[in-house]
């Protein structure tokens, strides 16, 4: 099965990328996720608007992760949670956290690159990573606090 992807897929490619796949991960995983459509003569026009997306909020270059990476890396970021004697209800999420750091004055950041060690379900301080590039990391405290 040919699929255009329209998200980056682990092991297999970024948006944009056009991709030959077996029929049943394409049709049972990629497509009702939403990480890619299929390939036709009309749909490889689309493919100009993904890559120009992608190529718009994409990290261009080592030297700009690393920038960015300083950038957040100085950043304060807190994060509010309804909690129950020191217990959060739920997670706190990617999103969330990338929405925080969008929150504090940071960059904006794909939620797929924030990368959490073990589900964070506690008050405090907590290290959370952020895949700028495959060569950068960015290692930022969150602290999670109490919702007002």
């Amino acid at each position: 099965m040919k699929l255009i992807l329209t998200a980056e897929v682990a092991n297999l490619g970024i948006p944009g990328d056009v991709v030959e796949v077996k029929d049943g991960y394409g049709r049972n995983y990629l497509l009702p996720q939403g990480q890619a459509i299929r390939w036709s003569r009309g749909a490889e026009k689309q493919i100009e608007g993904i890559k120009r997306a992608r190529d718009a909020r994409e990290i261009r270059g080592i030297e700009h992760a690393q920038e960015v990476r300083t950038q957040l890396e100085g950043l304060s970021v807190q994060l509010s949670a309804r909690v129950h004697q020191d217990r959060l209800f739920g997670a706190v999420t990617a999103a969330d956290i990338a929405g925080a750091i969008k929150k504090a004055g940071g960059p904006s950041v794909d939620k797929r690159s924030v990368q959490i060690a073990k589900p964070i379900k506690t008050l405090g301080r907590h290290t959370v990573g952020v895949k700028l590039h495959e060569a950068v990391t960015a290692h930022l405290p969150v602290e999670v606090v109490p919702a007002a």
